[in-house]
């Protein structure tokens, strides 16, 4: 099995401290490298973490504050310096497409690369393949803001007791797979009588929003969510005055979504430690981890 992990490359809201870099979370899944958010700093981050930029395969922009997009540039133009040869595709809200071209095309170099844009202006499916569905909901941040929803597909699984007891093997398990039954010895046998259905995992990402319904829907049923806790329960107001979350608020929508793990980011700078970050939302959701720099969490199947 490819490895299946969130490597969480920084965590730090608006502001860097010495101990946080920019955000940016690296999701590794079905062969892929999904990026989220690049914040300033994300190419070097890479470094530390130990692992190779060219494994990216698609980058995700949740919205266009600094923090969320400023090592979109570096890094495009990094996996162009190691001259990958598979397409990178590139999700973000369609009215930052400015912003997007000046990120892009900031400094001079010759373009090798194939960039694949897909400009959001619609909430829903906005890209699907054989690797994984990809949905995308508007939040609650004062610009447009999107969080996006990852799911592999379903797998077909088969029960091996069944199969043996009913004769099934080798060859007669493509004509299974293909037909949706076979005879054996007289006897019909469904496809659905010696298989299930392995549904498909979900990894979500919240980044940058006020407590609003469409987080609560988006993150239904995750297996992960990654969500902003820029602030503790005690600074409420702020995070009401900035359009921010609370580790608090996090924690509620995992615990309602039924989430199967919560990962902790994007804080505030006044926070030196984020042990009270993952105390608050662990009296909500026993499952919620504070993350910091270079913490890799494995997305269990």
């Amino acid at each position: 099995m490819s490895v299946r992990d969130l490597v969480v490359l920084g965590t730090s809201a608006q502001q860097p401290t010495r101990h946080r870099n920019h955000g940016a979370y690296l999701l590794r899944w079905n062969g892929e490298g999904l990026l989220f958010d690049p914040g300033e700093g994300t190419q070097r981050q890479f470094i530390f973490a130990d692992i190779a930029p060219p494994c990216v395969t698609r980058i995700f922009i949740s919205h266009f504050h600094g923090d969320h997009c400023l090592g979109l540039g570096s890094m495009l133009m990094r996996l162009n310096l190691d001259k990958v040869n598979h397409p990178i595709h590139c999700y973000y809200p369609a009215s930052g497409q400015k912003y997007f071209d000046r990120l892009r095309f900031g400094t001079m170099y010759h373009e090798s690369i194939k960039v694949v844009e897909h400009p959001i202006s619609q909430e829903g499916i906005i890209h699907k393949d054989d690797n994984f569905t990809i949905e995308a909901r508007f939040m609650k941040h004062g610009v447009h803001n999107l969080a996006y929803k990852v799911t592999e597909p379903d797998e077909l699984k088969f029960d091996k007791e069944k199969l043996k007891a009913a004769g099934i093997k080798g060859p007669i398990i493509k004509e299974l797979i293909a037909n949706k039954s076979v005879t054996i010895e007289g006897k019909p046998i469904k496809l659905e009588d010696v298989s299930w259905v392995r549904k498909g995992d979900s990894f979500v990402a919240i980044l940058d929003t006020k407590i609003c319904d469409a987080a609560f829907e988006i993150a239904t049923g995750a297996k992960m969510l990654l969500c902003e806790a820029t602030y503790l329960d005690e600074h409420k107001k702020l995070a009401t005055q900035y359009l921010h979350m609370t580790a608090k608020q996090a924690a509620e929508i995992a615990q309602k979504g039924n989430v199967g793990k919560l990962i902790l980011t994007h804080y505030s700078a006044r926070y030196s430690s984020v042990e009270d970050h993952q105390a608050e939302a662990r009296e909500v959701f026993a499952q919620s981890f504070a993350a910091e720099d270079l913490m890799r969490f494995e997305l269990d199947k």
